[in-house]
């Protein structure tokens, strides 16, 4: 049932669409030439911090997780106005409606890490053990989308204007985790801020992503940020259940 609603959750994005699926991958793939371009070779010159990486090469594993944890937040938040329908169903298990559009962000985010590949074969980079690791970091990334969702999702029925100022926090968010630009630029006049990066959760995937698909390092390379995290993401998970279950009773009543 949960498979099912995915897919159809999927396809009903793109129904009336001439474009259809296309569309899911031109405003990611143009903010990504927007970025390479400014940030890159023609523009601010940006070096990465790794030797003989282009900036656009070092660009992509840190944006490509974003898009789909961003996907994720932004879809969740109105998920019970979107399937009021099910909300108002005792015998339905609503819980599981976070999941539902979670797993079919997953589809997309799919797409992403294909086009990630192909674009790392391209341009002339050998395929490496550690690129599977990324299954590993998206499954991370999914779980700490689905924590933060059920606090949202769930005030997002009494306080209509959460949906905006998920949108808002996720536009200032991008720039609180070093994807666009190298964590150097501060730490090196700051040694400080590198706690404050690391402090935030999301950190740890940009990393990750960067190690599996550029510097060939293992998640267990990083054992105090990946125990971090996993303690920060179920606390998130158990506290947002929890929280979501609590309100249950009263969604029905305000939809």
């Amino acid at each position: 049932m949960i498979l099912d609603l995915a897919r159809a959750d999927f396809k009903k994005r793109f129904v009336g669409s001439y474009f259809g699926v296309v569309w899911m991958l031109i405003q990611p793939l143009v903010t990504i030439a927007i970025y390479a371009f400014i940030f890159g070779p023609y523009g601010f010159k940006s070096s990465p911090p790794v030797p003989n990486v282009s900036y656009t090469l070092w660009l992509i594993p840190g944006i490509v997780p974003w898009f789909f944890f961003s996907e994720v937040m932004n879809m969740n938040t109105g998920i019970l106005q979107e399937y009021h329908y099910l909300v108002k169903k005792v015998v339905f298990p609503i819980e599981l409606l976070p999941v539902i559009k979670l797993l079919s962000c997953t589809l997309v985010h799919g797409f992403f890490l294909l086009v990630m590949f192909l674009f790392y074969l391209f341009s002339g980079k050998m395929l490496q053990l550690t690129w599977l690791q990324v299954l590993y970091y998206s499954f991370a990334a999914a779980m700490f989308g689905l924590g933060l969702s059920y606090f949202t999702s769930a005030i997002s029925v009494f306080f209509k204007d959460m949906q905006q100022i998920v949108a808002i926090v996720l536009q200032f968010g991008i720039w609180m985790v070093p994807i666009m630009y190298d964590e150097l630029l501060f730490t090196n006049k700051a040694p400080w801020l590198k706690i404050f990066f690391k402090i935030n959760p999301f950190y740890y995937i940009v990393a990750g992503y960067r190690d599996s698909m550029i510097t060939g390092n293992y998640f267990f390379e990083r054992p105090g940020l990946t125990l971090y995290f996993w303690l920060v993401t179920l606390f998130l998970l158990f506290v947002g259940l929890r929280f979501f279950r609590k309100l249950r009773p009263h969604f029905s009543d305000v939809l």
